[in-house]
């Protein structure tokens, strides 16, 4: 084999998927077709758990960096003194921190993964990518996946006249995956029914633009945080042509089309096309072949859970693909890859096409808009949606009775002043002894890390797994959930 583990797709999905396996020893190589970081403008925010996943490897320095980076930008775009802290948004309906319940127990526990939030799809790539590079991972750049042959014993994947061997294939290549058709992957889903633009631009006249998401007898806009950020979605269908050009003459009659202000494009400084193509790979796996991010599931961006939902695929994916190279996975434990991240998947396909329906500009939508406007304004709805879009409700339906089992790790302080993710840095899993653990557990150091420690909550134990996932929280069970995770 020339790598354990071949990813087609240098984004933020593969980059991140890269560092888990090579955190856990496995070698990886990283194929993608640009010889240079993509720099159009997408996603502008991260959830809870993807800070969590990056506060796991040691990276919440360099997104504070990252944030306080993206603050400096904003400029007269961002908004005036003293207007309630924007929360997100639901179908272009603004949700603001002073109708926020942020008592609710989903919030809490969340250490520094609470503190972060605002950074944009280009800066975590920048990250990862500094990040997969201190780890040894192999970035073939300018190199584009062509085809792949499977047989017994591994997949040949061929890249032009270029030919390696490896024992599997990730794709993460995206919502028109090249991995994902050759396999044969079905995807199913709805079909598009939009044309979204979203641009950096110079422009004059933008001062007519009302800041934030509106909506529109003809559409919706949105305008800021940034000065030249604009997004516009109209309901005519989709672009005839996605991968064309986009003109200044085309973004300037979209602005017109759903704000009604003229304004004059005198530069693109980046732009783009999208849909609300929502479909999803029925499993993520079929052989040594698996998908990740947009090639596993696509969907409009509204709501911002593309990266995020594919930051939790890769995380929820690297240590078991890696257990299963290095020949001590549990039985299953790879299969349960589709099995937990399907369903989550399913939901945010679901999140955007509700978002869709209150968003086209009929009368039936507009007038389930006004009653969904009414509710997002109290704070039972604001809280509500805030906890949807953050993802702090995630989690995976294991067995267990503690409220904890199938969620993150909460930010609990330890008696060292440390917290858990803290101890996470290598990829391991994580055996946090609270003083009331069976004398005889007995486990493989390089899969399990056990600590020996105290907190101020009453917790028995806590066993974690590599994604930060608590697996048993005290009483019967422990070799049960060694076994199942660990191999033990």
């Amino acid at each position: 084999m020339d790598y354990d583990v071949i990813i087609s797709g240098a984004g933020p999905v593969g980059l991140m998927l890269a560092c888990e396996l090579r955190l856990r020893g496995v070698s990886v190589a990283v194929l993608e077709r640009l010889e240079e970081p993509d720099l159009t403008v997408k996603a502008g925010a991260i959830n809870i758990p993807t800070v969590e996943a990056f506060y796991r490897r040691g990276l919440v320095p360099a997104l504070t960096e990252a944030q306080q980076a993206a603050l400096s930008r904003f400029g007269a775009g961002g908004p005036p003194a003293g207007a309630p802290r924007f929360v997100g948004h639901f179908g272009a309906i603004w949700l603001t921190g002073d109708k926020l319940d942020e008592s609710d127990v989903d919030f809490n526990g969340r250490g520094a993964a609470g503190t972060v939030g605002l950074v944009a799809q280009q800066q975590i790539e920048a990250i990862l990518g500094k990040h997969a590079e201190e780890l040894g991972v192999h970035v073939r750049r300018g190199t584009e996946l062509t085809g792949f042959d499977e047989d017994d014993t591994g997949i040949t994947v061929h890249a032009g006249e270029t030919h390696l061997r490896a024992g599997w294939l990730v794709g993460c290549d995206g919502g028109r995956s090249l991995v994902r058709k050759l396999a044969g992957f079905e995807f199913p889903g709805t079909g598009p029914e939009i044309t979204g633009h979203q641009a950096m631009a110079v422009m004059t006249g933008r001062e007519n633009l009302k800041l934030g998401w509106n909506s529109t007898p003809t559409g919706i806009y949105a305008h800021g945080p940034m000065p030249e950020r604009i997004l516009t979605v109209e309901f005519d269908g989709p672009p005839a042509d996605r991968d064309a050009e986009i003109t200044k003459e085309e973004l300037e009659k979209s602005i017109l089309a759903v704000s009604g202000v003229d304004v004059k494009v005198t530069e693109i400084k980046s732009a783009t096309r999208f849909t609300d193509n929502a479909r999803q790979a029925t499993t993520y796996r079929i052989g040594r072949v698996l998908l990740a991010g947009d090639a596993a599931h696509v969907h409009s961006p509204f709501g911002g859970q593309g990266l995020n939902l594919g930051i939790g695929d890769a995380v929820n994916l690297g240590w078991k693909l890696a257990a299963t190279v290095q020949g001590w996975a549990p039985p299953g434990l790879l299969d349960s890859y589709t099995t937990e991240r399907h369903p989550i998947g399913a939901w945010v396909l679901d999140w955007t096409r509700a978002q869709i329906a209150i968003m086209r500009p009929d009368p039936y939508a507009q007038a389930l808009r006004a009653i969904m406007t009414d509710l997002a304004g109290t704070t039972t709805g604001t809280t509500y949606f805030a906890k949807k879009i953050s993802g702090v409700w995630q989690h995976y339906d294991l067995p267990g009775d503690h409220p904890l089992i199938g969620r993150t790790v909460p930010g609990l302080t330890l008696a060292d002043g440390t917290h858990p993710a803290d101890l996470m840095h290598s990829g391991s899993g994580l055996l946090l002894d609270l003083g009331q653990l069976p004398s005889h557990v007995d486990i493989p150091a390089e899969r399990v890390r056990k600590v020996e420690t105290t907190c101020a909550e009453d917790l028995p134990g806590l066993l974690i797994r590599p994604d930060g996932v608590v697996v048993w929280a005290g009483g019967e069970g422990l070799d049960e959930a060694l076994a199942t995770w660990f191999g033990c």
